[in-house]
């Protein structure tokens, strides 16, 4: 297969897997109404895949599996998994403690697919063309991530049938990986000797640690408002003019104009070099969160118009870091430092999807993602100081 057709299976895979991340998030009324639950209890039922999510990928990262395994059979098999245990609390389950194992399981099992996309796709793509390579793959995993809501926005389903419907989704993404999935020239394709330290050793490296800040202050605001988007709107001034389409809503707005976002993300990386592409971004989505109060007083479509923009900001930088990482790290553990960037990272989201609500108790929900702010802001302090070690356009180093 050609590096073209390889790149378009890798981000398929992205968008299939992945629908199960969110699946569980996009059905918790439903689900709330059969066992009731509170909505504290709920938020955990997002809180465990990202905590399951950083111990796969801290575990991947010691042990090296992105670098000494083939990459295509580990995403195969972690896509395959994540699917069977969502599939699994579709059938069986009946209560929150069931649940929340699932859930750990499943952000185990994604740790296999969502790092090792990220090395398998720049192992199809030069320096020339990595941005927009990666912006894709984000793209996909953005589509993938909101899969759910599409589902449950067509199509009147329990909710043990929405979580059906994205397992066997996700279970077609296990299929493709194994059987059209192949690794590229441009990395390291091992096998390499076990070197668990690197992922603390790369810290110590200038490059790897201001690229690693700025995706930490990203995603500080990424998974909070893909977790609590649909909940602030109902809670709009705006919310009457949505009524049932607030899902479809979702999809489009974080969905579709966020894979514009990493599309366009991906190429300014390439154009204008990384860290201006990853700073404009941060800044976009920044101001976001600073408008968001306004915004939440705002009629329904400029509402729908101020999502989008912020949908497509807030993960427009998402590719740019994992290719900054990929060119500044050690080329044979570029696996194992994609792997710890995701888990810090994550682990990160644990904390402000659990604040966010928090927040939202306590002034109401119009003011709740200004909690977000100091995320993009250190977040584009960090990339503006690695300006210098990045490439700067179209591959060429940075000057200075």
């Amino acid at each position: 297969m050609t590096p073209r057709s390889q790149r378009a299976a890798i981000a398929a895979v992205q968008v299939l897997a992945l629908a199960v991340w969110f699946s569980v998030s996009a059905v918790v009324p439903g689900l709330q109404a059969d066992w009731g639950i509170s909505g504290a209890a709920a938020v955990w039922l997002t809180g465990t895949v990202q905590l399951g999510f950083v111990t796969g990928a801290l575990a991947s990262s010691a042990l090296n599996l992105a670098d000494r395994l083939p990459p295509q059979l580990v995403m195969a098999t972690g896509a395959g998994l994540a699917a069977l245990a969502t599939l699994a609390l579709a059938l069986v389950v009946d209560g929150l403690p069931g649940a929340l194992v699932l859930r750990f399981l499943t952000g185990v099992f994604l740790a296999g697919v969502y790092p090792v996309g990220i090395k398998l796709m720049a192992s199809w793509a030069s320096s020339t063309d990595r941005g927009l390579a990666m912006g894709l793959l984000i793209g996909a995993l953005t589509l993938g991530s909101t899969l759910p809501h599409l589902v449950g926005g067509l199509v009147t389903l329990p909710w043990r049938g929405v979580l059906e419907v994205t397992a066997g989704i996700g279970l077609l993404g296990a299929v493709l990986a194994a059987t059209v999935v192949r690794a590229g020239p441009h990395l390291s394709a091992g096998p390499v000797r076990l070197h668990p330290r690197y992922a603390l050793q790369m810290f110590a490296e200038r490059g790897p640690r201001l690229v690693n800040l700025g995706y930490f202050g990203h995603m500080w605001e990424l998974y909070a408002l893909w977790t609590w988007a649909s909940v602030w709107v109902l809670h709009s001034d705006a919310a009457a003019a949505f009524g049932t389409s607030s899902q479809l809503l979702v999809f489009v707005t974080l969905g579709l104009f966020g894979l514009a976002g990493c599309l366009l993300g991906g190429w300014a990386a390439d154009r204008f070099g990384r860290s201006t592409a990853a700073a404009t971004a941060l800044a976009a989505s920044g101001a976001c969160c600073l408008l968001s109060p306004l915004a939440f007083l705002a009629p329904a479509p400029v509402l729908a118009v101020f999502l989008a923009v912020w949908g497509a900001a807030v993960i427009a930088d998402s590719g740019v870091f994992s290719t900054a990482l990929s060119e500044v790290a050690d080329r044979r553990f570029v696996g194992t430092a994609l792997s710890a960037q995701t888990a810090i990272g994550f682990a990160l989201t644990v904390l402000s999807i659990q604040l966010v609500p928090l927040l939202a108790g306590a002034v109401g929900w119009q003011y709740a993602f200004l909690l977000l702010v100091p995320g993009p802001a250190l977040g584009a302090l960090a990339v503006r100081q690695a300006r210098a070690l990045l490439p700067s356009a179209t591959g060429a180093p940075a000057a200075g």
